[in-house]
């Protein structure tokens, strides 16, 4: 049984959290850090705990200090939204050997998803397809082998990575031997593990990610793809569903492959299974993510399930019984980010003007309000606009218009909300001929 849930971040997900425990009955617990005393979902849950000053590396990743809240809380759960500790199998392992209950994935799962060396052996056993690189992580003479064969352009990834962190691209065997050491280094300490592998760089793919769920009995079921080719500095910036880039036959190709891919590794929960795309249309396995994505809500919009909800159920024994999926029009989530739009640089800051977007088919998921202060520690991520649409057309106009509508302002504090009216308005997204280096292009 679950009763109580704590949820194990901050902000936009943590409101989006407790809103669906409310929904369900369930009472909840937020933790903060001194720097987010204020902040909305502290005000919203039935019970808050500080656990540490603003720096994240002392509370929100701090593992004793959430346990503690666990204990004094008396809760029975715990969500760890995404980011900080969601795919952590230590965190996972130790709320478990704690006798509570984790929403989300066992911990030797999150383990062999985390490590993407082990996640390509498992897709290669299904047959789904790789790029071409390495078998398996690399030194020097390994990496200029691998290169040799598989010919330059190549990007070094962490084994460990994630988020767009750890990645490098290598256009020649001098480049190669320059960042092979620092990327092995920069790993290290991002990740503690200093493993690397190499790939082949294709040039100008999309990116496309299936949303599964999974029970603890073996079933498992798609919710659709999603389109992410609008990123920046390998972070996405724009999602919709369904991808306009991919056909019936290809959207079953890669549905299947995900599921497969699921099964194969014993997969409870939310998660999503992520594809490349190039330019004949040929897909290759990339990652999973084991947790809840911050652009989940576009595959909610379109098939009116609640994931979050789905999150709870199964990790409370629930089997899945979604019978079938019906989707329905089109979705876009627009990233609204604390930030310079001119080099993406965090501009925190307090919120002086706040208008919200409104009217059939516009969702704002967010946790600011007039008066807060955006504080410089944390992801600048500060809401999430969600617009839908019968076709794709009609939801890029009102996409457009909750875009003229949205105000946020303050003494230094900048969003990208005009650039994200800027990007939707050219031909290429109009026409789906974006790509992941798209917004590199468009602003030189």
């Amino acid at each position: 049984m679950i009763k109580k849930v704590l949820i194990a971040n901050r902000g936009e997900i943590a409101v989006r959290v407790i809103r669906t425990c409310k929904e369900m009955g369930l009472k909840t617990v937020s933790i903060y850090s001194e720097a987010d005393r204020d902040c909305m979902h502290v005000k919203l849950a039935d019970k808050s705990v500080c656990i540490g000053p603003a720096e994240a590396s002392k509370s929100y990743l701090d593992i004793p200090r959430i346990m503690s809240a666990i204990e004094v809380s008396d809760a029975d759960a715990v969500h760890p939204g995404y980011g900080f500790l969601a795919e952590n199998p230590r965190f996972a392992e130790i709320v478990s050997a704690s006798n509570k209950i984790f929403i989300g994935p066992p911990s030797h799962v999150l383990e062999l998803i985390g490590d993407k060396i082990m996640s390509k052996e498992v897709a290669k056993k299904v047959g789904i397809p790789l790029v071409p690189g390495s078998d398996g992580c690399v030194d020097i003479k390994e990496a200029i082998d691998t290169a040799n064969r598989i010919g330059y352009p190549v990007v070094i990834k962490a084994s460990a990575g994630g988020g767009g962190r750890g990645i490098r691209v290598v256009r020649n065997e001098k480049e190669l031997r320059e960042k092979l050491p620092l990327a092995i280094e920069e790993a290290k300490v991002a990740f503690g593990d200093g493993r690397v592998y190499i790939e082949k760089y294709l040039i100008n793919p999309k990116h496309i990610e299936v949303q599964v769920l999974a029970d603890k009995y073996g079933h498992v079921i798609s919710l659709g793809e999603r389109e992410c080719s609008i990123q920046r500095r390998n972070q996405k910036l724009i999602e919709e569903a369904p991808s306009i880039s991919i056909d019936e036959v290809q959207r079953k190709q890669i549905e299947e492959a995900a599921v497969e891919f699921c099964k194969a590794i014993g997969y409870e929960g939310a998660g999503t299974v992520e594809f490349l795309m190039d330019q004949d249309g040929k897909f290759y396995f990339m990652e999973m993510n084991g947790r809840i994505q911050v652009e989940h809500p576009v595959t909610e919009m379109i098939t009116g399930i609640d994931i979050v909800k789905w999150q709870i159920k199964i990790a409370r024994g629930e089997r899945l019984n979604i019978k079938s999926v019906e989707r329905r029009g089109f979705a876009i989530e627009f990233r609204i980010n604390a930030e310079d739009p001119n080099n993406f640089m965090p501009t925190p800051g307090k919120i002086e003007e706040l208008y919200l977007p409104g009217g059939f088919g516009v969702r704002v998921d967010t946790h600011i309000y007039c008066g807060y202060a955006v504080p410089p520690y944390y992801d600048s991520l500060i809401a999430k606009l969600i617009v839908w649409g019968e076709d794709r057309k009609s939801v890029i106009r009102r996409a457009k218009r909750a875009l003229e509508e949205f105000v946020i302002s303050g003494q230094g504090l900048k969003t990208n909300i005009d650039f994200h009216r800027r990007v939707i308005s050219t031909r290429e997204f109009a026409e789906g001929k974006h790509h992941i280096k798209f917004i590199e292009e468009m602003m030189v």
